[in-house]
């Protein structure tokens, strides 16, 4: 989910945060058989953000208040810790705390609701992103939600309630039932592939931006198949890289996940081309100057590290290959979180 914050929002302290590129040979890949600084230092910088609740606050900051998802929900970055940790296999302080902050957020309809953040837990999109959260974070957790969430999903059908929704929760809906291990309503799925099909543009995208473009790609892949017009949306991506291989085309909005959402997309179908692979080298080599002293990472370059750019950027590496401990063989890769773990030509 992509924040609602601009690019002028820049939170307090990011002036003071020092690029990977600016640490030289101290976060190069590790030799000899030692651990990957990266992977260590983020997972340092993760288990900071760690709360007494169980809970992870966005920075270990205590005056820096999330970005995007982070500042939207307190749900968001508990869930990425959880599902960045069982894809390296990392051993979180306190998981049980965890899955009690979890299910203490889980309401009696079987929704679940941020108890922090920008956003308001009645309405209908922050129903469906924090149950999606809260599901995915207790899947990754080895657990399941104390009451049947699967019922909460009726209210988005009715009416076509589904078509208010921004164009970036499309796939939040086959990662719930595929979190869930349930089977993904016919009806539901129907619908929601028509919508999307006749809105895309000839070039393939969707809303005309890359992460509208990633969610119709990562839902596609969700229920098996392959997206309409991927090649096309393929070239656009590959057209729309910057020059320092970001992916931020659309200021001053919708851009914080850009460069993961195009990763995803060029990875799962792009094939083995080689501008396809330079793309995503480009890609990470970006995502790695977005590294901060403290161990985490931002948004962009010189950012302040938050969790939700700890997911997104890490992830990135991930996808890229420059993360060595990421787990590749997860047979259920597809539940964790945005599908930086998931296997290009598997079907999950």
């Amino acid at each position: 989910m992509n924040g609602e914050l601009s690019r002028r929002d820049i939170l307090s302290g990011a002036a003071a945060c020092v690029t990977a590129a600016g640490l030289g040979v101290k976060w190069a890949a590790a030799e000899g058989g030692r651990s990957d600084p990266v992977e260590t230092q983020t997972l340092a910088f993760i288990k900071r953000c760690a709360r007494e609740d169980g809970g992870y606050a966005p920075s270990p900051d205590p005056k820096y208040a999330g970005n995007s998802d982070t500042g939207n929900s307190d749900l968001a970055a508990v869930t990425y810790a959880a599902t960045l940790a069982k894809t390296m296999g990392w051993d979180l302080l306190n998981p049980e705390k965890s899955i009690d902050f979890l299910h203490r957020h889980q309401q009696a309809d079987g929704s679940f609701a941020n108890a922090a953040g920008k956003m308001d837990p009645k309405d209908d999109l922050a129903i469906l992103y924090n149950t999606v959260q809260g599901v995915v974070a207790l899947r990754a957790l080895g657990q399941r939600p104390k009451i049947d969430p699967t019922p909460v999903m009726n209210r988005f059908f009715v009416k076509d309630s589904y078509q208010k929704l921004p164009w970036y929760t499309t796939s939040f809906f086959p990662l719930f039932y595929a979190a869930l291990n349930r089977p993904f309503p016919r009806d539901f799925d129907r619908a929601l592939r028509e919508w999307q099909v006749s809105h895309q543009a000839p070039d393939g995208y969707l809303g005309d931006h890359v992460a509208a473009t990633f969610h119709l790609v990562h839902y596609f892949r969700l229920v098996g198949e392959a997206p309409p017009r991927a090649e096309k949306i393929v070239k656009r991506v590959l057209e729309s890289q910057k020059p320092d291989g970001g992916f931020d085309i659309k200021e001053p909005d919708w851009d914080v996940h850009a460069c993961f959402d195009a990763v995803f997309i060029l990875r799962q179908v792009g094939g083995d081309a080689q501008p396809v692979k330079d793309a995503i080298g480009k890609a990470a080599e970006w995502a790695l100057r977005c590294r901060n002293a403290d161990g985490g990472f931002g948004h962009f370059p010189t950012w302040h590290s938050d969790m939700d750019a700890v997911y997104f950027q890490f992830g990135t590496l991930i996808q890229a290959g420059r993360v060595s401990g990421a787990k590749t063989d997860l047979p259920d890769a597809q539940t964790l979180s945005w599908g930086h773990a998931m296997r290009p030509g598997k079907a999950y």
